[in-house]
């Protein structure tokens, strides 16, 4: 029997970064109100960069977001070398590109292990599942740290990397630690088969949900994008990345702090669901054997299946990891002096770094004067460009759900917004300002 009339008030939604709440509202059978609202303090992290000059961009904007840092660091990074030429060997490629898996790895491993398994086992968060599933608990852990591993050897430390600068790395890992790092990651195979068996098990309880939408993430015809590419769209093809402002025209609503996106659509999707249906033909060898144990083929629109294109991107960030560092030894790593600095003169220019983020796609745009100081800025974070989806995928998704007690109604909602692995603070930083 359908719920004829139903209030439903989330404040706000738990296992997500920051503060979104979900409204929704029945009378009589039809449905009044289904509101995904950002409640966030807005954060002006633009206009934190104005004025400042290039060699400092990349660490301030590292501070934007914890679980991301690493990405703002090479957004940015990306950003500067366009606008002022500056130029990277293949090899700091090959190390920055490690640097990027590192935290996919991390993210992805937090998101799948303590957000997303509680719902599919059943409890309130990843604390009673230390008691009545401890080894499967202890696998995660063991993975997550794994991954804060990497982010030190390569970055200098786990978040707010140290070690990132324009034209490079102030400082290199060495060769022993990237061969035992390669060990590390072999030897962690068999516990991420673990993991993906699992939730192979528990695939069940994913709900069969579909609303069809728009998929945007970068492209390249030799890899798996994340550190660089084409912009790609399901609906409109590829563009340079320049032309980003075409593809996400943010725009804002009374409900939110944070500004939304549309392309060809109301809303489209960034995120690793997107990444997979784009790029599905580049993943490694393991990665593909590890989206057919879920029946996972491009194009899905499940936005349920985000969580498991986030699994089969851990796959692939393990085995292309370990082909980087094959690649790097084979050829031998090129030592330079601790506290590197390359000659670098700044220059006035505008430059733009897309790079994809654990939950999409992220844009760093930098315009320079002659000394080398921030004029404008831009940047758009994937969370920004998700939340118009995530609401549109709850107007789909309410109706065929009304006859779930409204306990059931909620926590699949809920579950809907932690499928996208939102990081919420990162995308607010708008307000309203009236003058008196």
């Amino acid at each position: 029997m359908k719920n004829t009339n139903l209030d439903i008030e989330v404040h706000h939604v738990t296992r997500v970064e920051g503060h979104g709440n979900i409204y929704v509202n029945v009378k009589k059978g039809v449905i009044e109100k289904c509101e995904w609202a950002i409640s966030e303090a807005p954060r002006f992290f633009e206009a934190m960069v104005l004025g400042r000059q290039w060699n400092e961009l990349h660490h301030i904007t590292s501070r934007i977001c914890g679980i991301c840092s690493i990405g703002h660091t090479l957004a940015s990074l990306r950003a500067t070398e366009s606008a002022m030429g500056i130029p990277l060997s293949e090899q700091d490629l090959k190390l920055r590109k490690l640097a990027l898996h590192a935290e996919n790895l991390q993210s992805h491993i937090l998101h799948l292990g303590f957000l997303v398994l509680p719902d599919l086992m059943g409890v309130g968060s990843v604390i009673p599942l230390a008691s009545s599933n401890p080894e499967e608990v202890k696998t995660v852990l063991r993975l997550h740290r794994l991954a804060n591993d990497m982010s030190n050897k390569l970055c200098g430390r786990t978040t707010h990397p140290q070690r990132l600068i324009p034209g490079g790395f102030a400082k290199l890992p060495t060769m022993k630690e990237l061969k035992n790092l390669r060990k590390d990651l072999a030897d962690a195979i068999p516990s991420i088969q673990a993991v993906a068996g699992l939730f192979k098990s528990l695939a069940p309880k994913l709900p069969d949900f579909t609303r069809e939408t728009e998929f945007i993430a970068l492209t390249k015809p030799d890899e798996y994008a994340l550190y660089d590419g084409e912009l790609a769209s399901t609906d409109t093809g590829k563009a340079p990345v320049s032309e980003y402002l075409s593809f996400t025209n943010e725009y804002i609503v009374p409900t939110s702090t944070a500004k939304r996106a549309k392309h060809t659509r109301e809303s489209y999707m960034v995120g690793a669901l997107a990444r997979f249906n784009l790029n599905y033909d580049k993943l490694s060898p393991m990665a593909k054997q590890a989206a057919a144990l879920f029946n996972l083929k491009p194009v899905c629109h499940n936005p349920f299946m985000n969580s498991i294109a986030q699994l089969v991107e851990v796959v692939h960030s393990v085995e292309d990891s370990i082909r980087l560092i094959d690649e790097i030894e084979a050829k031998g790593l090129q030592s330079q002096p601790d506290y590197f600095k390359p000659d670098i003169k700044a220059k006035a220019g505008r430059g733009f770094g897309a790079v994809e983020v654990p939950r999409g796609i992220l844009f760093h745009d930098y315009t320079y004067n002659q000394k080398g100081a921030c004029t404008k800025v831009n940047c758009i974070t994937p969370t920004n460009q998700n939340h118009g989806n995530i609401e549109l995928d709850m107007k789909a998704l309410l109706p065929t759900i009304l006859d779930k007690t409204p306990k059931e109604i909620e926590l699949s909602l809920e579950m809907l917004v932690r499928a996208y692995d939102p990081c919420i603070s990162c995308s607010t930083h708008y307000v309203t300002v009236h003058f008196v």
